[in-house]
């Protein structure tokens, strides 16, 4: 009997070809394992499918509840934003994943593991040190890392062995999809000068073509997680769904990225998060509103610590459970409303409200009602300064850069 190997199975083309690849290569019984976290479509045809390419047995498991709720609401509590842009949409599904991995290989009495991540991307650091994490035991194995073949002689390969895969060489882009947000590479997008065509969008409408009223949304947050939608209670994965839907209708969500690579290459990236973007922006503004000023400060820290580590594939390691249950403390007053504003392309905060709210109308408002002490300023300023002005006047004033002589022609401009 062969040796069983249980390969994360998306449909597309690195595994549908990995499917008939590793049963030559190794010799190994392949068990294909679909996990659906959104965007998955179809997961009887996708079954079926791999079962046609070769595979002895095709698992199918619908984990979007469990997506939702242990991996992306954790990262948005985060406010989790790799250099600033990119919500880890795909980098949050791979550690779920692998764990599914692990957990079919033990149950189904399989030796090793299989994904269809390239050699040069960061997928497959993800998998790798998740698994390791895991299941140091399972032997992992990565056919598009090991095959050596150019995208078009993967696409050859598949049609001269009567794969289907939704790819050719008109079309050759690299697609990927869940809940949080959907990522689009290769073809035209490795030119990092060449616009977007407007063919690679699915979720998002392009801004010249949306519509010309805005639409408002107000979103419940219960210890920074959103559990409401104008009012009314969705479990997360429907809040989700129906914010895409909505921000995607105004063009909300599209990011172009050009990000630096784990691996220590550039990369062009195109993503579209409608649901993420929104949900990001107002979580945000509800923490404006309930942690204080040091608070928000050190949680921008955690915040790009937190980043780094999902899309750098440490998702089991301690110290992100380490730094999680900070974010989760930070989150315990961030409860309230957030309304935004949704137009051409544009999420905008308009309102927000929370019974945890740090803001004090009557110390805010410059009208009648004002109970700020203003005369209390001076002697604040003085305590504030008093540094200040003992260096100033030992060490003479921190203005020198501007008494240094300039060339003339910096002079004129």
């Amino acid at each position: 009997m062969s040796d069983k190997v249980v390969l994360a199975y998306s449909g597309g083309l690195d595994t549908s070809v990995a499917i008939k690849w590793l049963a030559d290569k190794y010799d190994m019984e392949v068990i294909a394992l679909t996990a659906d976290i959104g965007g998955v479509g179809d997961l009887p045809a996708i079954q079926q499918k791999a079962l046609k390419v070769g595979a002895v047995k095709a698992l199918t498991l619908d984990t979007k509840e469990l997506f939702v709720d242990s991996f992306v609401f954790p990262a948005l509590q985060a406010d989790a934003l790799y250099e600033g842009q990119y919500p880890l949409a795909t980098a949050l599904g791979r550690p779920l994943m692998a764990k599914l991995l692990v957990d079919a290989a033990r149950s189904e009495g399989a030796i090793a593991v299989a994904h269809g991540s390239t050699g040069k991307g960061n997928d497959q650091v993800r998998f790798d040190v998740s698994i390791v994490a895991l299941a140091p035991e399972l032997r992992i194995v990565a056919p598009a890392r090991e095959w050596g073949m150019t995208r078009e002689e993967t696409i050859a390969y598949a049609e001269g062995h009567g794969i289907p895969v939704p790819i050719t060489a008109a079309s050759p882009y690299s697609i990927d999809e869940n809940l949080w947000g959907r990522s689009i590479e290769c073809g035209v997008l490795e030119d990092p000068w060449a616009e977007p065509p407007e063919e690679i969008f699915a979720w998002t409408k392009s801004p010249a073509t949306t519509p010309d009223v805005p639409d408002y949304a107000e979103i419940g947050f219960e210890k920074g997680i959103p559990i409401s939608l104008d009012g009314k209670k969705l479990d997360g994965v429907a809040l989700i769904q129906q914010l895409n839907e909505l921000a995607g209708k105004h063009g909300v969500g599209r990011i172009d990225h050009v990000e630096s690579r784990l691996v220590g290459i550039k990369s062009r990236e195109i993503y579209e998060a409608p649901a993420a973007t929104v949900l990001l922006k107002a979580h945000q503004a509800l923490e404006a509103m309930t942690l204080s000023r040091h608070q928000l400060r050190f949680k921008e820290k955690v915040a790009s610590e937190y980043a780094d580590i999902i899309y750098n594939g440490l998702w089991f390691t301690a110290l992100r459970q380490d730094l999680a249950a900070y974010v989760e403390s930070s989150q315990r007053h961030v409860v309230g409303t957030v309304k935004v504003k949704l137009f051409k392309g544009n999420c905008s905060v308009v309102g927000r409200k929370s019974p945890a709210s740090l803001y004090d109308y009557s110390l805010a408002t410059y009208d009648k009602g004002d109970v700020f002490d203003q005369q209390a300023s001076p002697g604040f300023i003085h305590i504030w300064g008093l540094p200040v002005k003992i260096q100033a006047r030992v060490q003479g004033s921190g203005n020198r850069d501007m008494n240094k002589k300039k060339p003339k022609d910096e002079l004129d401009t």
